[in-house]
């Protein structure tokens, strides 16, 4: 029986926009409740969002690359903490694909396409070497034993499965860095909610701990980050597609704002500040940049979804293309942060000091804008760009943080 044709993007939108609108109608109130949005996750597991990316084959949707960054942008319109959210989650089953030998897939694309979300536990605090891992998975009977610290563990409150960053030591003293599984409920795992970012709060980006978790050896995945990769590129384009989607957001509480507003300055130039033409220019430069920051993600989706459909064919991925891609998105980050920061604080020109209330909180676009704009610093992505331009350099596409010893 011939396998299902990949639905459209008017099939896709159909399916998940009455979920993204639910989820927008709650957003503020849970911003100011700080409720974590256990609800919405809900919503898109039930829908089938999770399953976006699996292929029909292992009972998923089947959607395109640039079909999945087009319902992200739309995600982060209806609430900005969702696409994070669900960051590792996408970044997990791209990276099967990129990185993960064919034969150990079925498993995981199997719980992805009956619901399962998967979280991440990569980065560690302290001053440790960069690229090192304090995290370890030790010969334990028949299986393994993790144990180590993690912090920046977005969405991991909300996962079935947390994909851990660890050093596997062998019997031997000799390891490698791996990719750990592990059930988010299981023995010796502690998760909390302890991000204190200004931004982003319902995205649980806060610290996950592992005490002597038995780990199978199924559930280890080599993860040599080495060479070049798309995975750099997807990662920083989810944060992009996000901000893509607070400039919507911007365009769409500013509009909301205006129209319903009698109050004016004597020295306006309207009757009512919908009629006002320097109202009518912020709004159209806010508009702009809604438009410009998606069209600027979707010219990124391209170029991964060009390198999916070779490495869905079998085909070779060239280097160049690789190279391109990632610099996409290098160029990318470093026009849409500033671009969606300024529309941010523009949008407070539209009502003078009601529109600082706390009951409409507009102040959360910025907030969270800023919280998106500095994960992976924006300086070094424009260096990066510059010197490629200059010198010819490729990108880094494997990068760490940490303390050099002095």
């Amino acid at each position: 029986m011939p396998l299902p044709a990949p639905p459209s993007s008017r099939q896709l939108a159909e399916r998940f926009r009455p979920v993204f609108q639910r989820i927008a109608e709650g957003a503020l109130q849970r911003e100011n409740d700080r409720a974590l949005a256990y609800d919405a996750v809900g919503w898109l597991r039930d829908a089938g969002f999770g399953a976006l990316r699996v292929p029909i084959a292992a009972g998923g949707l089947g959607a395109s690359v640039e079909q999945f960054f087009d319902l992200l942008v739309e995600l982060g319109e209806a609430d900005s903490n969702l696409p994070q959210v669900l960051r590792a989650h996408f970044g997990f089953i791209e990276r099967l694909f990129a990185e993960v030998d064919p034969g150990l897939h079925a498993p995981w694309l199997g719980r992805a396409a009956a619901g399962a979300i998967f979280g991440n536990a990569t980065t560690e605090l302290g001053h440790g070497a960069p690229g090192s891992l304090q995290t370890t998975l030790r010969r334990e009977g028949s299986g393994w034993r993790l144990d180590g610290d993690k912090f920046y563990s977005t969405g991991t409150l909300y996962a079935d499965w947390i994909g851990v960053a660890a050093q596997r030591i062998d019997d031997d003293g000799a390891g490698e860095r791996v990719l750990v599984l592990v059930p988010a409920d299981a023995e010796g795992v502690e998760r909390l909610d302890d991000w204190r970012g200004f931004g982003q709060r319902l995205s649980a980006s806060g610290t996950t701990r592992f005490r002597g978790v038995h780990t199978a050896p199924a559930n280890v995945l080599p993860s040599a980050r080495t060479g070049p990769t798309p995975m750099t590129a997807f990662f920083q384009l989810v944060h992009l597609a996000t901000l893509a989607g607070i400039a919507r957001a911007i365009e769409r509480d500013a509009v909301a704002f205006v129209q319903i507003r009698k109050r004016v300055y004597s020295h306006g130039s309207g009757n009512t500040p919908r009629e006002d033409p320097l109202v009518q220019q912020l709004i159209g430069q806010l508009a702009s940049t809604a438009f410009a920051t998606s069209a600027t993600v979707q010219a990124v989706a391209a170029g991964l979804g060009d390198i999916d459909r070779l490495r869905a064919a079998g085909q070779p991925i060239p280097v160049e293309m690789l190279v391109d891609v990632e610099l996409r998105m290098a160029k990318a980050q470093v026009v849409i942060g500033d671009a969606v920061l300024q529309s941010a604080t523009r949008l407070f020109d539209v009502g003078g000091a009601s529109a600082l209330h706390e009951d409409v909180r507009l102040d959360r676009h910025w907030r969270n804008a800023r919280t998106l704009a500095s994960h992976n610093p924006v300086i070094y992505k424009a260096r990066v760009v510059g010197d490629h331009a200059l010198n010819g350099i490729d990108p880094t596409f494997y990068w760490t943080v940490g303390a050099n010893a002095a």
